[in-house]
C-alpha cells in the first residue's frame, strides 16, 4: 500500500463520522429552520383564485424605405421581448439588415398575473400588464380563458382593476392588513413567470416602506420570494392566506429573480380597488402645498429637534391649504392624526384622505406647534411635466454685482435681469448672478437666475438685506442659514447654506 492510499485509508472513517454528524444535526433541525409547514395549505387554498392576465395588441409598423421597422414596445415582462429582440435586430430586412420594404402591422402578446378578489369575477393585477392592450383575457387555473374589461387604472400606483363574466363559481380571495406584517415572516408568491403557469414561492419580508423611487406613493413591501417576468399583477400571502401585497417589480441584472423583489401593500391595494370599482378612477386628496424634505441643517435653522416633518416651500393660491393659513416655512408634523417623519408619509396620507373632509394639521412655525383646520380639495392628475424656463447664459457679462455673501454674487431685480433670466413680474427678492463653484451654494444646486426671496423667514429686498441677515445669524452663533429660494415661474424650494 502507497504512503497516500494508506493516508486516505485512515482518513476515510474521520469523514465518514463527520457526514453521520451532520445528518443528525440535520435530520433534528427545528421545524423553524425548515420554513413553515402551512406553505402547501395556502396554496391549495388561494390557488384557484390566482390568474394568468394574456393580453395582445396591434403594433404598427413605423419602418422606412430602408427595411427597418420599428421594435414592439412590448409591456415589461412579455416571454416575447428576447424573441423580437433576436428577430428585429439581427433579422430584419433581410441580409445585413438592409433592403426590403416596410414592415406590416403585427399582434403582439404578454402574459401576466393577477388574483380574483370578487366571486362576481373582478380581478386585480398590474396596469403595466394590461397598459395599450387591445384585448384582455384572464385565464384560470384549469385553463379556461375569458374576455375581460377593464374597470379602472391607477398608473402611480401601478393597479388595475377588471372585470370578467365567470362560467362556474369561482374561488375568491381577501385582502390582509399589510400593516401587521414584520420582518422575517413568512410570504408566499403564486404567478405566472416566463408563462409556466401557477408557480409557488415562498421566502420572508425583507423590508417594509421600501421608497424605490418608482412613484409619488412609494412604499413597497420588499420580499426574497422568488419573483420572475410574469409576476406581475400576481398575489403575495401571508400565512393566513390573505392577499398583503401585489407583486410589481423586481431589481435583477439578468431579467430572473436575485431575491429582491417588491409588491404593493394591501393597505394601499384595498383603497384603489374600492375607488376604481366605486368611481372607475382615483379621487386623491388635495392639501395645496409643495413640500421638501428637512434636513438637518433646515432643522437648526427653524429650531426643529429632532429633524422630522415635511417642509412647506410653496402654497398653491387656490388650494385648501391657503384659507387654513399654512404658509411657506411651515412644517408639517401631523396630519389627521398621523405623524409624519418625512415628504413622502404627507403625500401618501393625504392622498389617501377622502376628499372635502376636515382635519387637523399640526405644524411646527418659528419653533412653536400650531394646530390648522383643512378641508381636503381633490387632487387633479396632470402627467404632462410644465417644461422649466431656460435660463439664457449666453447674455452679455456685464451683471450688475451689488453683493457678495455665501459665494454668491447678488442683485437688486431690475427690468433688465428679469428678461435675462425670464423671472416673472411676481416674483419678488435678490437675484444670483453667479454662484462660487467651490461653495456650498455650488452644492446645493443654486444657480444664477436663480431668486433669493426669505433669509431666516425674512423678506430680503437687496443683496445688502442679506448680507446683514447673514452677520446677524452668524453673531447669533448660527451654523447655516435658511433661504426661500424661488426660480423665475415662482417656485419655491427652501435651502440651508452653511455658515461655518
Amino acid at each position: 500500500m502507497t504512503a497516500t492510499a494508506s493516508f486516505s485509508h485512515r482518513l476515510r472513517p474521520i469523514l465518514t463520522a463527520a457526514c453521520l454528524a451532520m445528518a443528525g444535526a440535520m435530520v433534528s433541525a427545528p421545524a423553524s429552520a425548515r420554513g413553515p409547514e402551512g406553505i402547501a395549505d395556502v396554496a391549495e387554498k388561494v390557488i384557484d383564485a390566482v390568474v394568468n392576465i394574456s393580453t395582445s395588441q396591434t403594433v404598427e409598423a413605423k419602418g422606412g424605405g430602408d427595411g427597418k421597422g420599428a421594435m414592439p414596445q412590448l409591456p415589461p415582462g412579455s416571454p416575447f421581448e428576447e424573441f423580437f429582440d433576436d428577430f428585429f435586430k439581427n433579422r430584419q430586412g433581410g441580409k445585413g439588415g438592409k433592403g426590403g420594404g416596410d414592415l406590416q402591422p403585427h399582434r403582439t402578446n404578454s402574459l401576466g398575473s393577477g388574483f380574483i378578489i370578487d366571486e362576481s369575477g373582478v380581478v386585480v393585477t398590474n396596469n403595466h400588464v394590461i397598459a395599450d392592450a387591445d384585448e384582455i383575457n384572464v385565464i384560470m387555473n384549469d385553463g379556461t380563458k375569458i374576455k375581460a374589461d377593464i374597470v379602472g387604472v391607477d398608473k402611480k400606483t401601478d393597479l388595475a382593476v377588471l372585470k370578467f363574466k365567470p362560467p362556474r363559481p369561482l374561488t375568491a380571495v381577501k385582502f390582509g392588513d399589510s400593516d401587521k406584517l414584520r420582518l422575517g415572516d413568512w410570504v408566499v408568491a403564486i404567478g405566472n413567470p416566463f408563462s409556466l403557469g401557477g408557480t409557488v414561492t415562498a421566502g420572508i419580508v425583507s423590508a417594509k416602506n421600501r421608497d424605490i423611487s418608482n412613484g409619488p406613493y412609494d412604499s413597497y413591501i420588499q420580499t426574497d420570494a422568488a419573483i420572475n417576468r410574469g409576476n406581475s399583477g400576481g398575489p403575495l400571502f401571508n400565512l393566513e392566506g390573505d392577499v398583503i401585497g401585489v407583486n410589481t417589480l423586481i431589481i435583477s441584472p439578468s431579467g430572473g429573480s436575485i431575491g429582491i423583489g417588491f409588491a404593493v401593500p394591501s393597505k394601499t391595494v384595498a383603497g384603489v380597488v374600492d375607488q376604481l370599482r366605486q368611481f372607475g378612477e382615483l379621487r386623491r386628496g388635495w392639501l395645496g402645498v409643495r413640500i421638501q424634505g428637512v434636513t438637518d441643517e433646515i432643522a437648526e435653522s427653524l429650531n426643529i429637534k429632532p429633524a422630522r416633518g415635511a417642509l412647506v416651500a410653496g402654497v398653491d393660491d387656490k388650494g385648501p391649504a391657503k384659507p387654513a393659513g399654512i404658509e411657506p416655512g411651515d412644517v408639517v408634523v401631523k396630519f389627521d392624526g398621523h405623524d409624519i417623519k418625512d415628504p413622502k408619509d404627507l403625500s401618501r396620507i393625504v392622498a389617501d384622505t377622502a376628499v372635502g373632509k376636515e382635519v387637523d394639521v399640526i405644524i411646527i412655525r418659528k419653533g412653536q406647534e400650531e394646530t390648522h383646520k383643512v378641508t381636503l380639495g381633490r387632487l387633479e392628475d396632470n402627467d404632462k411635466v410644465q417644461p422649466a424656463a431656460a435660463k439664457s447664459d449666453d447674455q452679455p457679462a456685464d451683471k450688475p454685482v451689488t453683493q457678495k455673501a455665501l459665494g454668491l454674487d447678488l442683485a437688486t431685480l431690475s427690468k433688465d435681469l428679469r428678461t435675462r433670466y425670464k423671472i416673472k413680474d411676481s416674483v419678488k427678492g435678490v437675484v444670483i448672478t453667479s454662484v462660487d463653484a467651490t461653495s456650498d451654494a455650488a452644492d446645493k444646486r443654486l444657480s444664477a437666475g436663480d431668486v433669493i426671496v426669505e433669509v431666516a423667514q425674512e423678506a430680503v429686498s437687496s443683496g445688502a438685506d442679506i448680507k446683514k441677515r447673514v452677520d446677524q445669524l452668524k453673531k447669533d452663533g448660527k451654523k447655516s442659514a435658511l433661504l426661500l429660494v424661488s426660480n423665475g415661474d415662482g417656485e419655491l424650494r427652501f435651502v440651508a447654506l452653511s455658515l461655518q
